[in-house]
């Protein structure tokens, strides 16, 4: 059995830990809370975040990060993508250096506009091919209860994509490789922004052509960003892009379109933080987006809009009206 290490027992830390058990690896679970850790040991469960889901014996939970890290021949790392830098500065003294260390986050971070990857590669000094990054449709509670679903391994190093592919082809979840890390990771960012727009079309009431015009020019602004940054526009068209998109924008087990949703119904960005634990990564990376956009010089009316309104400077049918009454032009500019 391999190894491996999963760093955040949130619900998709935790329901990737099952994958990676199904796969046949022995799976060593970080949690933040040492008392969740210690639930999940004696109950096989994490009843805060996947309540009567069973978990494999081979997870062991531990609070202490050494522990996870010791002896892992990939290190998965599961933990809000805003908060990331910090843990990775504690955690990189005790990672293997042979490791592999994989993003599932999707997030770009505040201030310095950087892809996890870059966070990565930057904390650990680690070079492209000990740096991958995982995405697509993956709804948590839906690969927990192990319905079948696929998903991209990326890494610049094709060989080190392959290996990872075996470390978690499940019979339920079925990846496929890449070597475009920056594609993977801005789809996987960027749908979450269109999954908060689509969440407050859906709190305003509005129904399936609406949600699928959103849901398009969003897939069209993605795309810009990603190609004027040189990903492949091909990315964007499959699981990491156009799949995770769908999965988001979809379904009501998406956290983004949920937060979106609660906008448009007039609740308060801070009111819908005070009421859960989850965390809607879109609501956070809106704004570096937006930057990003903007540095790179493409018009990015989406992630500006959902960054004003997540901010408090503009309502969600405010939003939508601005989206209705934008210049037409033809659809390919």
């Amino acid at each position: 059995m391999t190894k491996v290490a999963v760093f955040g027992a949130g619900s998709w830390g935790t329901a990737f830990s099952i994958v990676l058990a199904d796969a046949g690896n022995d799976v060593t679970l970080w949690g933040r809370r040492e008392e969740v850790c210690e639930t999940i040991n004696a109950t096989h469960q994490n009843a805060d975040y996947l309540p009567g889901i069973e978990l494999p014996p081979t997870i062991r939970a531990t609070h202490d990060h050494e522990e996870a890290a010791a002896g892992a021949e990939a290190v998965f790392m599961v933990v809000p993508s805003q908060t990331f830098r910090a843990n990775l500065k504690e955690w990189a003294p005790v990672l293997p250096e042979s490791s592999v260390i994989v993003s599932l986050m999707k997030g770009v971070e505040l201030g310095t506009l950087d892809r996890m990857s870059q966070v990565i590669a930057e904390e650990t000094g680690a070079g492209p091919d000990r740096i991958a990054v995982v995405s697509g449709p993956n709804l948590s509670k839906e690969i927990a209860r192990r319905e079948p679903a696929a998903s991209v391994v990326a890494c610049e190093d094709e060989d080190v994509a392959r290996r990872l592919q075996a470390l978690c082809h499940s019979a339920a979840f079925r990846p496929y490789t890449s070597v475009d890390v920056l594609g993977c990771e801005l789809g996987g960012a960027y749908k979450n922004v269109v999954g908060l727009a689509v969440g407050m079309a859906v709190g305003l009431g509005f129904g399936d052509n609406t949600t699928a015009s959103v849901i398009t020019r969003g897939l069209a602004e993605t795309a810009r960003l990603a190609m004027a940054l040189n990903a492949n526009p091909m990315t964007l068209m499959g699981l990491a892009g156009l799949g995770d998109l769908v999965a988001t924008c979809s379904s009501p087990l998406s956290r983004n379109r949920t937060f979106g949703e609660k906008l448009g119904q007039g609740m308060t960005t801070q009111e819908i933080y005070d009421s859960t634990r989850q965390v809607a990564e879109g609501a956070k990376s809106c704004s570096s987006l937006r930057a990003l956009a903007e540095r790179t010089g493409v018009d990015a009316p989406m992630a500006e809009h959902v960054d004003d309104v997540v901010a408090g400077k503009l309502t969600a049918p405010e939003m939508m009206e601005r989206f209705v009454a934008r210049d037409t032009k033809a659809e390919t500019d």
